[in-house]
């Protein structure tokens, strides 16, 4: 595996190690450990039942957390592979990457960081390496999962400087503006291009968008015709599933010739070099205007859609009910958390509510405030 990565990919042999030290695994490589620990966690079980764009009970065939992290995972590996890569360095970089995310998608999220302004805020990137640091409860000899230090640096794709101080050389490269692995640039990228592109298709199957309002995004546009040309009389799901796969591919291709263009511009030669540059994989600047207008589109026409919104905002009073009966009585919270309240309250009560479900968030609710509900 290592005689074919790239001279500037993530490299096992350099890597920096694990928090805490163990034997080397057999039959496998380290980061091939990280992505099965990943896979087989709690935290990683749970996406199966926590929000995209759609509340979990909203429907059997929308995307959930845990199908999206599936193809984001499947799209940074090919990219990897093409670019010579560590391939599954940037599998568990993608696997990993929402394994802090609340319930109730963004919704939550922004409900649950209001609810801790004033408590250090909350941040779902630092959530979700707070997760495979501490949270997880998998080994006799050590919190969390115990990643290799390029895994966890790849999950933590955004950070506050206030956060980012508080882990050390972890979070140095958000103090002094360096980048860091391409496994890591790759996975946040293939984030981008596998919720704008199942985003449009969960957007078309449950009626909020429909293929005349996505006429007037170019990038959609120009696959849907190229698709109708050569399958004329083509429709239904087989036309939107021909466009929408034509579109990934595009933009997968795109990124490896400009992220190879931009490796080759900059001199890049060693992993130290990729560190030291400005941001390598990136979008052609022909494709960054639509990509930017497929966003501002499925913001407006689905993200803001009035349906969406109103489940939104329930969402928002469930985090926010649930966080302040917990901090006015934090005995109501399950035992472990009660105890973990002694060092930080607020914080204890944040790791719970970001690790339930959406159902799970519901029926805590419903339980605490119904009174109908003895349990």
């Amino acid at each position: 595996m290592t005689a074919a990565l790239a001279a500037y990919a993530a490299r096992e042999e350099d890597s920096r190690g694990r928090q805490h030290a163990e034997p080397a695994p057999v039959a496998r490589g380290e980061f091939q450990r990280d992505r099965d620990r990943i896979i087989h966690s709690t935290a990683f079980r749970r996406l199966e039942y926590k929000t995209q764009v759609f509340v979990n009970h909203e429907g059997d065939l929308f995307r959930t957390r845990l199908t999206h992290s599936i193809e984001v995972a499947q799209i940074s590996r090919g990219i990897a592979r093409a670019l010579r890569l560590n391939e599954d360095l940037a599998e568990a970089i993608a696997l990993a990457h929402d394994l802090g995310h609340t319930p109730f998608g963004h919704a939550g999220q922004d409900a649950l960081n209001e609810c801790m302004k004033g408590y250090g805020g909350f941040e779902h990137n630092f959530q979700s390496l707070r997760t495979v640091d501490l949270l997880e409860e998998h080994y006799a000899a050590f919190d969390g999962l115990n990643l290799m230090w390029e895994t966890r640096e790849g999950i933590l794709k955004h950070c506050s400087p206030g956060h980012a101080a508080e882990l050390g050389d972890l979070g140095r490269r958000f103090l002094d503006r360096t980048q860091p692995s391409l496994e890591a640039q790759l996975a946040n990228l293939a984030d981008e291009i596998a919720y704008n592109n199942h985003d449009i298709d969960d957007g078309l199957r449950s009626g909020l968008l429909s293929l005349e309002l996505l006429e007037s995004v170019e990038v959609f546009r120009v696959q849907r015709q190229r698709v109708e040309a050569a399958h004329p009389g083509v429709g239904g799901r087989r036309l939107i599933h021909e466009t929408i796969r034509r579109m990934i591919n595009l933009m997968v291709l795109d990124l490896i010739r400009q992220t190879e263009a931009n490796i080759h511009a900059n001199g890049v030669l060693s992993l130290e070099d990729v560190r030291a540059s400005g941001p390598l994989v990136a979008f052609s600047d022909p494709l960054k205007p639509q990509l930017q207008a497929l966003k501002k589109f499925l913001r407006e026409h689905l993200y803001w859609h009035y349906q969406v919104l109103r489940m939104a905002d329930k969402a928002k009073r469930i985090v926010r009910s649930l966080f302040d009966a917990f901090m006015e009585n934090p005995r109501l919270l399950p035992p472990q958390y009660f105890i973990r309240c002694t060092a930080d309250k607020p914080r204890a009560i944040a790791d719970y509510i970001a690790g339930m479900t959406d159902r799970y968030a519901v029926r805590e609710h419903r339980r605490i405030f119904a009174v109908d509900e003895i349990h």
